[in-house]
């Protein structure tokens, strides 16, 4: 187990996109919904479900909208939707993941298509960058958890694999089929988690200049606007400087 990475920064400029798009609680409805619909509508008798209602709950989506996309299931309402993952490659040599939820692949494929093409990327076949990724469990808590060796100590009991501290938090790795279980255990000592997801870590972090990230960031913003999108990962990393500039 060991320090401080840079993905912190990804999933930071992640979070902080995610607040503000106005479509985020659709798409965890239809998570919910798609995840309700797999397996049993009890979250703690289906793990898919948990970390999608987990989702729901760290963005602070109500109660009601939670249970309304959950009963939409039972009730065999709702699109049947896809998952569908699209690989590629964006500006400065980054390698992008999109998931999707959709019912339309055509009309989402076209969608993720044109984001690339339109920002300095271009769309691969599947299979073309998620080898230089792993597929993990992802668990994140904030600084006022607890101090980087309590919390250390909580995510060896749970059976994690790596934890990451910072100033921002805490980032908490396991394998992705331990990843309910350990969530389970860590919630008992540490609470709720602020975020509990299957992610894609990069194995390595691509360096972003200014200018790059700039285009980087706008493909991103412009995947996320997707209503079908569900998630977006990369292996950019852009440091505190150049995010000061563009953001300035």
């Amino acid at each position: 187990m060991a320090g401080h990475s840079k993905f912190k920064n990804i999933m930071h400029r992640k979070g902080a996109q995610d607040k503000k798009r106005s479509n985020l609680f659709s798409k965890l409805s239809r998570e919910i919904t798609v995840a309700a619909k797999m397996g049993m509508p009890d979250p703690d008798m289906n793990p898919r479900l948990r970390l999608a209602v987990n989702a729901a709950k760290a963005q602070s989506m109500p109660k009601d909208n939670i249970q309304r996309a959950i009963d939409k299931a039972s009730g065999g309402e709702g699109e049947d939707y896809q998952e569908v993952r699209y690989e590629g490659y964006g500006p400065g040599g980054s390698a992008i993941i999109v998931e999707a939820l959709t019912d339309n692949r055509n009309r989402t494929a076209t969608n993720v298509r044109t984001a690339f093409s339109k920002n300095g990327g271009n769309l691969g076949s599947e299979g073309s960058v998620s080898h230089g990724f792993e597929r993990l469990g992802l668990i994140e808590y904030p600084a006022s958890a607890g101090d980087e060796e309590a919390v250390l100590e909580a995510a060896i009991e749970a059976g994690a694999d790596d934890v990451e501290s910072s100033e921002d938090g805490h980032t908490i790795w396991t394998a992705a089929d331990a990843l309910h279980g350990v969530a389970n255990e860590l919630e008992k000592t540490l609470g709720e988690a602020e975020n509990v997801k299957l992610a894609w870590k990069p194995n390595l972090t691509v360096e972003m200049d200014e200018k790059t990230a700039a285009t980087l960031l706008k493909l991103i913003d412009v995947l996320d606007d997707d209503d079908d999108v569900q998630t977006v990962w990369g292996n950019y990393d852009i440091s505190d400087e150049v995010m000061e500039k563009l953001d300035s």
